[in-house]
């Protein structure tokens, strides 16, 4: 999986699977847009995710999530829960704010 945080005055972290950077997925008026610009950054394994995941946690950060491997891991952490996932195409995907 990939995770990339965008500093800001609250940190934006986009995660999401390897299989899914540079695609675009329709689905009607929806559209999820997986740009390479905004979610490729560093691929971690699994427990280096998570180990990441639960410290901007602590950081008030906003998450992006996308693709299936990342939601589930997502919620195994308690960022999301199952009813805040949502899709397109097929592609489950999340956004939050801690």
């Amino acid at each position: 999986m990939l995770i990339k945080i965008h500093r800001s005055y609250r940190n934006v972290v986009a995660i999401c699977d390897n299989n899914l950077i540079g695609k675009k997925f329709e689905d009607g008026k929806k559209q999820l847009d997986v740009r390479e610009s905004f979610y490729k950054g560093q691929e971690v394994e699994l427990d280096e995710l998570k180990r990441i995941m639960i410290l901007q946690i602590k950081e008030d950060s906003t998450f992006n999530i996308i693709g299936k491997e990342s939601i589930r891991t997502a919620i195994e952490t308690g960022i999301i829960s199952e009813e805040q996932v949502r899709k397109v195409a097929n592609i489950p995907f999340a956004l939050t704010l801690i």
